[in-house]
């Protein structure tokens, strides 16, 4: 079964880019992605631009309407996904609890809903 791993974190929170703990988690990253490849769950993942560049659609009685920045203003925001392949929840939850953010952040892990589509 596929499982997304959401990736949210404050923006002041966590290592500051530059700084020697920055490049700690850049490499706990790879070392992360690394172990999902090597293990075979991996399917994709990304890591997303500030909230600020985000663009919310929705269309009411047909008409579009365009804002600018995430769907919900929250002090944590969506900054990357990881997306998996795994046998069972428990085994989407501990390649998940390998994502270095998890411990500043939240990793939301969520099964992919499939349809029969004929």
């Amino acid at each position: 079964m596929k499982y997304l791993a959401l990736i949210y974190a404050d923006d002041n929170a966590g290592p500051k880019p530059g700084t020697p703990e920055f490049d700690k988690l850049l490499v706990d990253y790879g070392t992360a992605s690394q172990t999902y490849a090597s293990d075979g769950v991996l399917l994709g993942g990304e890591a997303l631009q500030p909230v600020e560049t985000a663009t919310s659609i929705r269309i009411r009685n047909g008409k579009t309407e365009l804002m600018d920045g995430p769907f919900a203003e929250t002090k944590e925001q969506l900054g990357g996904f990881y997306l998996f392949e795994c046998d069972t929840l428990d085994d989407a939850i501990k390649y998940a609890k390998m994502i270095p953010t998890a411990e500043y952040g939240t990793v939301e892990v969520r099964p992919i809903q499939t349809y029969d589509v004929d």
